[in-house]
């Protein structure tokens, strides 16, 4: 008869190897006990890379960043107790962020539940609803049976995380003692592993195929036939991390001649073959009130996310006329402004490609609009008209910022998108951070990626996730952080120690909570400070530098450039610490804002029917 551990990991190791096959191969593991078989079998594997970290809620977030650099799912395994309530942050986000995040905790067995024995929690449905599915495993026996239904479940979990919408599942089990094997014993052999109840060849035990959803023909041709008769267009895209989908969405714009708007995360800022197509300003221009009114939209069709953008919010929202129609791979319900009057559940690129294949079959489009009569008295399209807006705002912009010697937050993300090489990754931290993205990093056409944590919004674990999308990048990664989400997220830096990761931290010490000073909360001062701006006082160089980093702080342009220089040319993590003022801050954007309103004061903008 097998010994208990020898079951324990017979068990463990054919779930750790079916998921293996399944082509799960990044895992991050946190140090416990109750775990230690999921641990030991994963950093036996030599298809698994194995990252160690020793804070849960960090660890989460790091492997969140890591499913986020690959577009893969990746692995978090912990002990159980309140180590797994320490995940529910970054499973909060993946599920909001559609990120492929496989969460493995370990349990006690049913005779320790509810007697009071240590570290020992109710761990059915820890994490509810913001999990695609939970499994409760069964504790380890010697059944042929068992063995089939973990490579089963291990290849059902690893194919559900993917599948769309892409988030996170759930595996609970419940260990019994012993977790190791007795004193001079060995771990099941690797070849056992791979061969108990396993495919030949080191196949899965179940494939399942991902499929795409698609449009009907019929309704692609309807569709097409719909826009080929509007002029007044827009093409929205959100935060989304498929390359394909950039490719597919230029195409489409090529063709319907709708300018595009693009979000910062829609990985249409960087890269760009056809930068002429898009608008990126938007979030500038359309603060301005007769911009927004004299620029409705008879259809706007959206992909993604919701931008981060909110006067483009509330630019959809204020135009209730326009036919709003939302794409979503999924089934998802990506529509904040409840005014979409189609909601299309079809894969993105798979429409994209369909709707050109239909338009290169139609006769070629007479557009029944006009736009124009400006200062130059050239008569433009309604897609001319917005890139000349987005062109005069974006020189309005540039010319403030080139102005300018004093630091500023915003001038932070233009100047990255001038010193980063080909190749580089971008992270942006929640609150301003990304914002500032928003309105001052303008198209490249390098190859620049541009990340955020946008599914629930949250400022916490930023700095794992940039570790994370550093830990699998060739090229250097960026994060741009605010003192508060920096502060929420410290033990995160030690991943760049124990993992000899390279990033680049630009630190926005503005010593408080500084998005609050755009909100109407600002206009009670007699409370402001104490429950908004909460300054701290934290001087961040001793913690960096206890983690093995090189901290510096800039107060110039000049030192500035030349330590993003050498951070992203350097190993090993490096923090750019620049001090700003809340009151001072808030009053520059506003600034900018003005400069772009008296850019466009002149334009003449007429609808000819």
């Amino acid at each position: 008869m097998e010994s208990v551990q020898h079951i324990t990991h017979l068990v463990a190791g054919a779930f750790v190897d079916e998921l293996a096959r399944s082509g799960v191969h990044q895992v991050v593991v946190c140090p416990g006990s109750r775990s230690t078989p999921l641990a030991m079998l994963f950093a036996e594997h030599p298809a698994v890379k194995l990252w160690m970290h020793l804070d849960e809620r960090s660890a989460a977030f790091f492997a969140l960043g890591i499913a986020k650099q690959l577009r893969e799912p990746v692995v978090v395994v912990c002990t159980s107790g309140t180590a797994a309530a320490n995940f529910y942050p970054a499973i909060i986000e993946a599920r909001y962020a559609r990120v492929s995040l496989l969460v493995l905790t370990a349990d006690r067995p049913p005779e320790l539940q509810e007697v009071g024995a240590s570290q020992t929690i109710d761990q059915w449905h820890l994490y509810g609803d913001r999990v695609k599915w939970f499994v409760q495993m069964p504790v380890a026996e010697a059944n042929a049976d068992l063995l089939r239904y973990v490579r089963t479940v291990a290849g059902r979990a690893a194919a559900l995380v993917r599948s769309e919408p892409a988030g996170p599942v759930h595996v609970n089990f419940p260990f019994r003692e012993p977790l190791v094997p007795l004193a001079g014993g060995e771990l099941l052999p690797r070849a056992d592993l791979a061969t108990r109840q396993g495919r030949p060849n080191g196949e899965p035990y179940v494939s399942v195929p991902q499929s795409r959803r698609s449009l009907a023909p019929s309704a692609v041709r309807s569709l097409a036939t719909e826009f080929s008769q509007i002029a007044r267009g827009l093409i929205v895209v959100g935060p989304q991390d498929d390359l394909a989908l950039a490719r597919a969405v230029t195409a489409l714009a090529r063709h319907l001649a709708w300018p595009v708007l693009v979000d910062p995360l829609s990985l249409l800022r960087g890269g760009a073959t056809e930068p002429e197509l898009f608008v990126d300003a938007y979030d500038a221009f359309l603060r301005d009130h007769r911009i927004v009114d004299a620029l409705a939209p008879i259809c706007v069709l959206r992909f993604g996310a919701m931008p981060v953008s909110k006067p483009l919010l509330l630019f959809l929202q204020r135009h209730t006329a326009s036919r709003q129609i939302v794409v979503d791979g999924g089934a998802g319900w990506n529509d904040p402004t409840l005014q979409a009057a189609e909601m299309i559940h079809s894969d993105p690129v798979m429409l994209c490609q369909a709707l050109v294949d239909a338009f290169s079959t139609m006769p070629e489009r007479r557009l029944p609009y006009r736009l124009g009569d400006l200062d130059v008295g050239a008569e433009l399209s309604w897609s001319e008209q917005w890139r000349r807006i987005n062109h005069r705002t974006r020189v309005a912009i540039d010319q403030f910022l080139a102005s300018l010697e004093e630091p500023f937050e915003g001038k932070v993300f233009a100047e990255l998108g001038d010193l980063l090489p080909d190749g580089a990754t971008l992270y942006a931290g929640n609150s301003m951070p990304v914002r500032d993205l928003d309105t001052f990093f303008p198209i490249r056409e390098r190859q620049i990626k541009l990340l955020g944590n946008r599914g629930a919004s949250g400022i916490d674990g930023i700095v794992s996730s940039a570790l994370g999308a550093a830990a699998v990048s060739r090229a250097p990664v960026v994060l741009v952080i605010g003192d508060l989400s920096f502060y929420h997220d410290l033990n995160g830096l030690l991943a760049a120690k124990l993992h000899d990761l390279s990033l680049t931290i630009v630190l926005l010490n503005n010593d408080g909570g500084g998005i609050f000073s755009f909100l109407p909360q600002a206009d009670y001062p007699e409370q402001f400070e104490k429950l908004f701006g909460t300054p701290h006082g934290l001087e961040f160089s001793p913690v960096v530098e206890m983690y093995g980093g090189r901290f510096r702080q800039e107060t110039t342009w000049a030192g500035f450039r030349a330590a993003v220089r050498e951070g992203v040319a350097a190993r090993g993590l490096s923090v750019i610490e620049l001090k700003t003022e809340r009151v001072r801050n808030v009053a520059l954007h506003r600034e900018v804002w003005r400069a772009v309103t008296a850019a466009l004061a002149n334009e003449r903008i007429v609808m000819e029917a």
